[in-house]
């Protein structure tokens, strides 16, 4: 199955705490991530900061062959009309094909944080997609805090989707904002809205629980196109989810076409060069990616890895572009002093 992939390490993998790029160094990013296959590339917040809105304006030389570009903004703000709200207008003139915007799906959220009615937050929402659909823009909604929204309150949580399909989202994601929710409980949340909406649903996870990934693949089982995600897994608290795993799961355990194989022979330079301009580490035990991803240490290990790598490795590590290692320690067996000869 085709498998839509949303990169969003230029703009929520950059509200992690260590993570900071320049305008180039985003604009380096956005060229690598379109050369592997991404889909859509979210490239920041224009109405929230001046380096975000200057990389949208330096970025509309980049010459991208496959990736949407792709600009990040809230419906409009209660006090403005759309038409000026300077947020909304910042979307606008991104000059980007896709728009993804986030509306407040917890009734706690709308009448907390946005201390208004619930009735009057629908209006925010379909408001905003249809002036933005209404310009051409392809229009990603992205439903913050759905899963705690539908777990407090179902049927408000899915009118706020029913008011985004209805204005001409082309995409309802579903977001784990707080990264609380476990496989189990989400995907049968999802389950439910797949009985009431056709069409592209995506899904956005962050790390909390230390499932994102997890939870993605999960999504994706029941029923999920798009998938969103940070490479190397960064983002803010704990991070979100690590796109450059959940490519490789989905490509080499489900079957799925995320970018495909000649590409995923690509992915570990990309996460490494991404970490580069980071000025941060690749974590050692990164999955797929990592310097440890294959590296063996223990001698019973070795032994059998000399005989057919299969016994201790789920993959072949040149599948995401990595490679095998043998560690000498006092663990070696002779194995291990066998290999590096």
């Amino acid at each position: 199955m085709r498998i839509f992939t949303f990169d969003t390490t230029l703009r929520d993998g950059t509200q992690g705490e260590a993570v900071s790029f320049s305008v180039q160094d985003k604009l380096l990013i956005a060229q690598k991530l379109d050369e592997i296959g991404i889909d859509y590339i979210e490239g920041g917040w224009p109405g929230s900061n001046p380096k975000d809105r200057d990389f949208f304006r330096e970025a509309r030389q980049l010459n991208l062959k496959h990736a949407k570009l792709t600009a990040f903004g809230s419906t409009r703000f209660a006090r403005n009309p759309v038409e000026v709200d300077p947020n909304v207008r910042e979307l606008a003139e991104a000059g980007t094909p896709c728009v993804s915007i986030f509306g407040k799906t917890w009734d706690f959220h709308v009448e907390r944080a946005l201390g208004i009615s619930l009735e009057e937050n629908l209006t925010l929402i379909s408001e905003t997609v249809g002036y933005l659909v209404a310009r051409g823009k392809e229009v990603v909604y992205d439903a913050e805090h759905f899963f705690d929204g539908y777990k407090h309150n179902p049927a408000y949580a899915l009118k706020t989707l029913e008011a985004a399909h209805r204005a001409g989202a082309s995409v309802l994601c579903l977001c784990d904002t707080n990264g609380g929710t476990l496989p189990g409980q989400l995907v049968d949340i999802i389950e439910d809205v797949r009985k009431r909406f056709d069409g592209i649903i995506g899904i956005h996870t962050h790390n909390d629980s230390d499932v994102a990934v997890a939870n993605a693949i999960a999504a994706v089982e029941a029923g999920c196109t798009h998938v969103q995600g940070c490479m190397n897994g960064y983002g803010e608290r704990c991070g979100n989810a690590n796109l450059a795993s959940l490519i490789a799961n989905l490509e080499l355990k489900l079957g799925h076409t995320p970018i495909g194989p000649d590409k995923l022979r690509q992915l570990t330079h990309l996460c490494r060069y991404i970490a580069e301009l980071a000025n941060l580490p690749v974590p050692n035990g990164m999955p797929y990616v990592g310097p440890s991803a294959f590296a063996h240490k223990g001698g019973v290990h070795v032994s059998a890895v000399m005989k057919d790598s299969a016994t201790y490795e789920h993959v072949p590590p040149q599948l995401t572009g990595n490679h095998q290692r043998v560690l000498l320690s006092d663990l070696s067996g002779k194995s291990n002093i066998v290999y590096k000869l």
